[in-house]
């Protein structure tokens, strides 16, 4: 499939009301690898959730489903990842870590990633 996009998603967790769940089992279903990232344990759409730690360094796209408070925790992980673009779901915007992203030329997007996926914008 052309455009597939590995994705790291930062907040994934087992809980299937939650819109990271949703996420996680939305891009695997559209045929894009994921990499769960989060405190929770156990798996999504396949995918065991890690703690953050391990630095992928094939990561084209993050979706964060954590709340401003929570991210400057992450920043360095975050940088240290070096994606294309950061995509800061409803709820998640934060404008000390869309600098962060723009000095390393890290494409910050405030947007809905399900919005995205279902309607081909990702």
């Amino acid at each position: 499939m052309p455009n597939m996009k590995n994705t790291l998603i930062i907040g994934a967790t087992p809980n299937p009301t939650r819109y990271a769940y949703k996420a996680a089992q939305m891009l695997k279903a559209k045929g894009h690898d994921i990499i769960n990232v989060g405190i929770k344990a156990g798996a999504v759409a396949g995918v065991e959730i890690e703690q953050p730690g391990t630095i992928h360094d094939d990561v084209h796209t993050i979706t964060l489903y954590i709340g401003p408070h929570l991210q400057n925790s992450y920043y360095d992980y975050i940088l240290k990842t070096n994606p294309k673009r950061v995509i800061f779901n409803p709820g998640t915007e934060n404008a000390e870590l869309e600098e962060l992203l723009n000095e390393h030329a890290i494409e910050p997007i405030e947007a809905c990633t399900l919005v995205m996926l279902a309607t081909g914008q990702y």
